[in-house]
């Protein structure tokens, strides 16, 4: 039997190397924050998110003060016998705290959760974290891209090409997306593959227009053209153009599945692990999408460090019927990953190979990963007792 003993929770700015922008937001660190668990037999397992508003409602803030208040306090003390435990009691949340309205955002934070428990937990069992029996690396990563200004545009495509990568998504922000669209073909050939993510900067109108010029450029799919609560909007879409339509900021739990699955408001559907509230549920939502016949792309947020990574790794092993690969960028972007080994992708869009060990697999630089923390609390069974005579606010 292991015990959980303690809980620290921070707020980190991991750095990138260049400002990433689109249309839903700007920004040139992670935003993330991280867990550190310690079991009574001192294992040591993190977990990481990185809250987005526009995604789940959640501000990095308010993750915080939710983990912090309502969440961690209920969680020191756990004891679980086996890893089927830990995966029974995670299945069960389901990607959200079972002692909190279920309207509550909270499936970023709850990511942090699920990661951190199936990292401590495995390492204190000597057990690694595993949803399929092997693994598998035979799928290439996307590039991604913001579409500025023409030069930068073909400067980036380039160096995809270049790279090897023969599969990008455009992030649009508020560029003209047909000239980007256009480009973006003419430099990735007409073998390459080529999406576009809105990021809900389209209105309905706006979207005919263009999801069906977009198909003229054999353009793969679009991302979220509408606003994410603009479902009739989406299912007109998807009956008037034949273009496929990915929800993402739409999709990031059980409910919301249905709901698109129900008004038929999408073809696809975009599985982040931080926004879909961690591992299993991500697992479970990719299972459930795929029985719907929608498409499945495996995604990430931007900043994700090479913790998230080796936790998508991990999902793409599961999900082998998924069509559309992103993450595992690391140092490609992060000016600084606190994870080691640093898992990025390689030419061509190649995975890294995912860290054998327990838990994760991936080991954390506590050094590296305390230069980059902004604000810290730490949760305990003598700290939680406490705050019992002294509510938290």
């Amino acid at each position: 039997m292991a015990r959980l003993m303690r809980i620290e929770l921070t707020r980190v700015d991991l750095p990138f190397w260049h400002a990433f922008r689109h249309a839903a937001a700007a920004r040139s660190s992670s935003e993330s924050l991280f867990l550190k668990c310690i079991t009574d037999d001192g294992a040591v397992g993190f977990g990481e998110c990185l809250p987005r508003k526009y995604v789940t409602g959640e501000t990095r803030d308010g993750a915080f003060a939710l983990l912090e208040c309502s969440i961690l306090p209920r969680l020191v003390g756990m004891e679980f016998d086996t890893m089927e435990e830990v995966r029974r009691f995670l299945e069960e949340c389901d990607g959200k705290a079972p002692w909190l309205d279920s309207r509550t955002p909270q499936s970023a934070a709850w990511c942090a959760v699920d990661l951190a428990l199936l990292d401590v937990f495995g390492r204190a069992f000597g057990e690694p974290v595993q949803l399929a029996e092997d693994r598998w690396d035979g799928f290439r990563y996307s590039g991604v891209v913001s579409a500025g200004a023409p030069s930068k545009l073909l400067i980036s495509l380039v160096k995809l090409k270049l790279y090897g990568i023969d599969q990008v998504k455009l992030k649009m922000d508020k560029e003209d997306v047909l000239p980007c669209a256009r480009l973006a073909r003419r430099v990735m050939g007409r073998k390459g593959v080529v999406r576009v993510d809105a990021n809900m900067a389209w209105d309905v109108s706006e979207s005919l227009e263009k999801l069906r010029a977009l198909r003229r450029v054999e353009i793969a799919c679009v991302e979220q053209p509408l606003d994410a609560h603009d479902l009739e909007g989406a299912a007109r879409l998807v009956r008037e153009t034949e273009m496929e339509i990915i929800a993402d900021e739409s999709f990031s739990d059980r409910a919301s599945l249905e709901r698109l699955i129900e008004t038929r408001a999408c073809t696809g559907v975009n599985v982040r692990i931080s926004k879909c509230g961690g591992l299993i549920a991500a697992a479970r939502r990719c299972d459930e999408a795929l029985r719907a016949g929608l498409t499945v792309q495996i995604g990430c947020q931007v900043g994700e460090s090479s913790l998230l990574s080796a936790a998508q790794l991990i999902l793409i092993s599961d999900a082998r019927r998924a069509q559309y690969f992103e993450g595992c960028y690391g140092r490609h972007l992060l000016r600084a990953d606190p994870v080691r080994p640093c898992l990025q992708l390689g030419y061509a869009g190649r995975p890294p190979r995912l860290p054998h060990g327990a838990g994760l697999g991936a080991q954390m630089d506590e050094v590296e990963l305390n230069r980059w923390v902004t604000r810290r609390a730490v949760v305990s069974e003598q700290r939680t007792r406490k705050k019992e005579q002294q509510p938290c606010h």
